[in-house]
């Protein structure tokens, strides 16, 4: 047996190393289902190495390359190991190829009626509007031979206005104002703003209706603020990793590091 291919065959397999990185985030399967939307079954499969569920090779390596992410790993090995035990990814099909840019191409020679037909058309639409520009100024042409230039009449929107006074402009709104920081958020609105601090944290967020607000992965240095009328409701993975404000007031502890906390918070002043 070679010695060279033992440190390939101690490495855990492609389910494995999966389920040991969800495990290590402090997820479930309904959870890590939840977040990327891949159905308990074939979840449980992949972390088993049964991609028999998946549908194909192309949708496993879609699914491999979704896990890996929810749960912090890169896919990028994950999928070459999946392409090598299967002897190599199939090279892909090249696109139609010249043969679509040739039968396209006009012939050599022969005049391009279509370009010709553009430019007179747009001679056209330019010598139309050009005449009809002059034309407007034709009741205030100046007779041949006479010194004195008509009148020139003001137009309806100079007398909009005040004799003497300019109208006023018309003022267009800016953008709205973005968030401001935390502690200047209403009284009556709940605002929770979470950020990770010592680690990346998987988190869930819903407003008082059910309605998901975010629901995925958040990493190292990262923030999300949420805010509600009445409530917010959080499940935070690896909790003791995220720092927590809510109203402007700093949640002193949130939970240990690994564990899933489920946290609700409502409208007014927060303990800290």
């Amino acid at each position: 047996m070679s010695i060279g291919n033992s440190s390939e065959d101690d490495r855990p397999s492609i389910g494995r190393a999966i389920q040991q990185a969800r495990i290590d985030a402090g997820l479930t399967v309904d959870e890590v289902s939840t977040t990327t939307r891949v159905r308990v079954p074939i979840v449980q499969g992949i972390e088993q190495d049964d991609f028999s569920r998946c549908g194909g090779d192309v949708y496993a390596r879609g699914h491999i390359r979704t896990l890996a992410r929810a749960v912090g790993l890169d896919p990028g090995p994950l999928i070459a190991r999946f392409d090598g035990d299967r002897g190599g990814r199939p090279e892909p099909t090249p696109a139609a190829p010249l043969f679509e840019a040739e039968r396209i191409r006009p012939e050599r020679g022969r005049p391009n009626w279509t370009a010709a037909m553009v430019a007179a058309i747009v001679a056209v639409v330019a010598f139309v509007g050009f005449t009809l520009f002059s034309g407007g100024g034709k009741g205030n042409a100046v007779a041949e031979g006479d010194n004195t230039a008509a009148p020139v009449q003001p137009s309806k929107s100079q007398h909009a206005g005040k004799p003497g006074k300019a109208s006023k402009p018309t003022t267009v709104p800016g953008p709205a104002p973005s968030e401001s920081a935390v502690a200047g958020v209403p009284k009556d609105r709940v605002t929770v703003k979470i950020t990770a601090k010592d680690g990346q944290s998987w988190i869930s967020a819903k407003d008082s209706n059910g309605r998901l607000l975010e629901d995925g992965l958040l990493k190292k240095g990262e923030s999300k603020t949420f805010t509600d009328k009445k409530r917010i409701d959080l499940v935070v993975g690896n909790a003791g990793a995220v720092q927590l404000f809510v109203n402007g007031k700093e949640v002193e502890k949130v939970g240990d590091k690994g564990a899933v906390e489920r946290l609700s918070y409502s409208a007014g002043p927060q303990a800290g």
